[in-house]
């Protein structure tokens, strides 16, 4: 998008305006990681449905719900998207309702603590609810950062954000074994599930005190079965969204079984509260490194560098795993498949910005997350029964070769098809 001088005040408002949306993006980096400290599939969630004794297939359903809600909610929020005037005011009410919503759960939980079977179904279904409405997220946080941040200034800035967010973190998973181990239960969880969702409240209000200019390049409005229905052409018509997508599918894969290495540590490892807390307080550190050096590594060298990153890292923490013979050597697959996380979260988010066409952005990202959490969706769920016949050697190996795929698609499929779209946009332009 490098083209006229004027290009910031055209596109991205006036500099006051984008110093401001640059400061609110910066709080958003600091106060979203602690709560995903304290709210945390990979770690809290985990620990607080084995003190409930869940199955495993519990566990692998409270995982995949994170993945089909938020691909259910896709169209939805994508058609909402495409015909609200000012996406920050709608996306921030939107986050109010859903913290709302599950605070209700969280303080209600001692009133069913007495039935076990009772509450974990009841948070299953809560948890469901609230990871609808994340279905929202990167359908109206992608074409807002697309909007309102330059693309030199996309990441950095929020990348040294969730790295002070991810330090509060460290922090806060300190708290953890304290609160676990020093109230009873069911107590100690409303604490920390509460304490997390104080920092969502937090981050909510930020997207409604942005500021917000009129389309340059107005957004096409779609109805909901308009939305589904251009899912097909969208992917058919552009070759490296689709090479995009297939990669993205294998590295969404690895990265949504994050919650079966904890399993793995505490069913082999029998591992307590306090080595849950040293796996919560490695992945908050690890997010901060990952979102400082990536996120000023993506803004000079571009968005790419990201997904080839997130590639590597998945295939060495797979290879890692399957020969982890003590906890020790599970922290390091551990460390490495965040690693590879943050690179995924960045890739899916950033580099939509070279694929998607302007003013269908909405619709691209949709279609991403659709496809791709549908994908992992099925994955998690198939896998579940197959742990608990075959063992955790399986879930590593899938996960080594999903790393080893998503790389051999990215390097020999998605950046020859985006040259391509590189080189036919500079000679559309020259004409």
């Amino acid at each position: 998008m490098h083209t006229r001088p004027n290009d910031k005040i055209m596109y991205f408002g006036t500099a006051k305006d984008i110093k401001r949306n640059m400061i609110l993006y910066f709080l958003d980096g600091v106060s979203f990681p602690p709560s995903m400290a304290l709210i945390s599939m990979a770690t809290v969630i985990p620990f607080f449905l084995e003190q409930l004794n869940a199955s495993t297939f519990q566990v692998a359903i409270a995982a995949t719900l994170v993945l089909v809600c938020g691909f259910i909610a896709q169209p939805v929020f994508g058609s909402i998207a495409t015909r609200t005037r000012v996406l920050s005011q709608t996306f921030g009410k939107i986050l109010l309702l859903q913290r709302i919503i599950f605070l209700a759960f969280v303080l209600s939980i001692p009133l069913f603590a007495h039935n076990p079977a009772l509450l974990i179904w009841l948070f299953l279904f809560f948890w469901g609810v609230f990871n609808i409405f994340a279905g929202s997220g990167t359908v109206f946080n992608v074409p807002l950062i697309l909007k309102l941040l330059p693309p030199d200034k996309r990441a950095g800035m929020r990348g040294v954000g969730f790295a002070i967010g991810n330090t509060i973190g460290v922090g806060m998973t300190a708290l953890i074994p304290v609160i676990l181990g020093g109230i009873a239960f069911p107590y100690n969880f409303v604490i920390i599930f509460s304490l997390g969702l104080s920092f969502l409240f937090l981050n909510a209000i930020g997207f409604l005190l942005m500021r917000e200019h009129e389309d340059v390049e107005p957004r096409e409005p779609m109805g909901v079965l308009e939305f589904i229905k251009g899912i097909p052409g969208c992917v058919e018509a552009d070759a490296a969204f689709r090479a995009m997508i297939i990669m993205c599918m294998f590295l969404l894969v690895a990265i949504s079984l994050i919650p079966f290495y904890t399993l793995y540590a505490i069913r082999i490892f029998m591992a307590t509260e306090y080595q849950v807390a040293i796996l919560a307080t490695l992945a908050v550190v690890t997010n901060a490194f990952g979102n400082i050096i990536f996120g000023f590594l993506i803004d000079r060298k571009g968005p790419q560098i990201a997904a080839t990153l997130c590639a590597y890292f998945v295939i060495i923490s797979g290879a890692l795993a399957l020969f982890a013979n003590s906890l020790f050597i599970l922290y390091g697959a551990w460390v490495l498949i965040h690693l590879g996380s943050s690179c995924y979260m960045k890739t899916a988010t950033l580099l939509l910005g070279d694929v998607s066409p302007p003013g269908k952005s909405p619709l691209y990202v949709g279609v991403l997350m659709t496809i791709t959490m549908a994908t992992s969706s099925i994955v998690v769920l198939l896998l579940a029964p197959l742990l608990e016949n075959v063992g955790f050697v399986l879930l590593f190996m899938i996960v080594f070769g999903c790393g080893a795929a998503g790389l051999m698609v990215n390097l020999f499929l998605f950046k020859k098809q985006l040259a391509r779209r590189v080189e036919l946009d500079i000679k559309n332009t020259s004409i």
